[in-house]
């Protein structure tokens, strides 16, 4: 659900190779160089991180290992939300992105 996501946040990140301190290889070694790709790369990590919990609750009330519906269902919750954090902030970059472009010197 969340990898096609990842990867194109990814893949933009990748793709600004020389902008805000990031490079094809992955993020700067400094998170002072690229405060906004740092944040951003942090928030990725969460967003997996709080996905992979999910799945794992969820996987542990079907089979039965005493996973509470309560718990799996916050764990959802809390992935769910995440990931539309993460694709309204991407929609607002690439939103950006478009108007700086369209700017005319």
């Amino acid at each position: 659900m969340i990898q096609p996501l990842v990867g194109a946040l990814n893949s933009a990140i990748a793709s600004t190779s020389g902008v805000g301190g990031m490079s094809a290889a992955g993020p700067a070694t400094t998170e002072a160089a690229s405060p906004f790709g740092g944040m951003l790369q942090s928030m990725i990590d969460q967003t997996t991180a709080l996905d992979t919990k999910a799945e794992q609750t969820v996987g542990g009330l079907l089979s039965g290992q005493g996973v509470d519906i309560h718990d799996a269902m916050i764990a959802t919750e809390k992935a769910d939300m995440a990931f539309e954090l993460a694709l309204q902030v991407r929609n607002k970059a690439v939103g950006a992105y478009q108007q700086m472009m369209a700017m005319q010197f």
